[in-house]
């Protein structure tokens, strides 16, 4: 039998991937979020991953409190994830799985594009999920990985902050509001820029985008995590001095201004 998989957040997510972990005859150790993870440590057998599936604002305060038997064996599947969410906490050959489907309560998984996987647990993850049928891709190296990260959090947001003034679908958004879509990409982009030191192709950024929104056409734009997004993202742009006016204007109309599309 396979060593154990422990998953710290079991919500829709969680369950997909444990659905398919169990498929291919790993166990799972469930860890929720009230669970203390240094008993947790000491109570199961030594985990040949550990894989963290907790929403944007949960992660930095789990990582900050992970058991130091678990850092060297982590696996992340979040959104607005960047290498540098987990290399302050000196965690070493870090998994990640940039999600492209959805799960909702009470419904299929709806798979956008394949979900891109890298680092030391990359094959057991992939397996875990192709055992129940989600495409994804194993990435041969971290500057692949990032590209993947940085394209995953261009979509994500752009869809989000635009939707808060047009509402819709991705699709039109792309279709009748695409100089908003495109002038909030960009301004992502710069932050994306700053926050990774990396300067990777725009054009590319952008075509991955479209393919998520061709992906799933029918999508929303604007979740609602969206508000929150928007903020962070302005956290990010005013420490690095970024005028980003598009999103400011956005921020203060439908925000701060409590406004509605």
């Amino acid at each position: 039998m396979r060593q154990p998989v422990a998953i710290i957040g079991m919500g829709e997510i969680g369950g997909v991937f444990a659905r398919g972990l169990l498929r291919i005859g790993c166990p799972v150790y469930p860890v929720t979020r009230r669970t203390d993870l240094t008993q947790a440590a000491a109570a199961m057998p030594p985990p040949q991953q550990v894989l963290v599936t907790v929403g944007e604002n949960d992660l930095h305060p789990l990582l900050q409190s992970l058991p130091a038997a678990w850092r060297d064996r982590l696996a992340l599947v979040q959104n607005e994830l960047l290498p540098r969410d987990w290399e302050r906490y000196a965690c070493q050959g870090v998994s990640v799985v940039c999600v492209w489907f959805e799960k909702k309560p009470g419904q299929d998984s709806k798979v956008l594009l394949p979900s891109p996987i890298h680092g030391p647990g990359g094959e057991l993850l992939s397996a875990a999920l192709s055992a129940i049928n989600i495409p994804n891709r194993v990435l041969a190296d971290a500057r692949q990985l990032l590209f993947e990260l940085v394209c995953k959090n261009v979509y994500i947001l752009t869809t989000n902050i635009a939707g808060l003034e047009v509402g819709g679908t991705v699709q039109e958004l792309w279709q009748r509001h695409r100089v908003l879509a495109l002038a909030v990409a960009r301004e992502v982009m710069q932050i994306q820029k700053y926050l990774t030191g990396a300067e990777l192709p725009a054009q590319e950024l952008i075509d991955g985008m479209v393919a998520g929104i061709d992906g799933d056409p029918q999508h929303k734009c604007m979740g609602r995590s969206a508000p929150q997004r928007l903020t962070r993202a302005l956290a990010h742009a005013d420490a690095a001095g970024m005028a980003v006016p598009t999103l400011r204007r956005l921020h203060a109309q439908y925000v701060a201004g409590g406004g509605n599309p």
